[in-house]
């Protein structure tokens, strides 16, 4: 069985990924983002049904901003500690259009979701849209970063 899902429309994915979706887009115009003007928002549904929302957060010293899908996932840990990330949903745009856009997580954010994932021994779905404008349902944060760095490293 694939790793990865792929889907021509929002509306083909499961009803569950599809208003994780909306809620991430209603909350883009949260992103902090005057230097690149690139909106990033991540929902994080727990197993509880809660969802938390995350938005990228820049900084003119750009190391020091935040990634969309880090502030979700690190506040979902943080604010509930216990309970297990189900699912996670990360939608983009640029500031002046209202289409979304391709996003795909950055290594560093791939970094924190598998780590998330296996601090709490259960796989969680990642779903985004791809370049070639098709959402894409990832079974688990792991198939993102197949060579991953982890604990056992160290």
């Amino acid at each position: 069985m694939s790793d990865f899902r792929y889907f021509d429309k929002l509306t083909d994915l499961d009803s569950e990924s599809q208003y994780l979706a909306k809620r991430a887009s209603e909350w883009l115009d949260n992103a902090y983002a005057p230097y690149s003007k690139f909106h990033v928002s991540a929902a994080v549904l727990l197993e509880d049904g809660t969802v938390v929302l995350g938005t990228n957060q820049e900084n003119a010293a750009y190391p020091a901003g935040l990634c969309a899908e880090r502030l979700a996932v690190f506040s979902a840990n943080a604010q509930h500690p216990g309970k297990k990330i189900k699912k996670v949903v990360i939608v983009a745009r640029r500031k002046e259009e209202t289409v979304l856009t391709p996003a795909a997580s950055c290594g560093g954010c791939r970094q924190v979701m598998l780590e998330s994932e296996k601090r709490q021994g259960l796989p969680f779905e990642v779903v985004m849209l791809t370049h070639s404008n098709q959402w894409v349902i990832a079974r688990s944060a792991a198939s993102l970063l197949p060579f991953a760095f982890t604990k056992t490293n160290l």
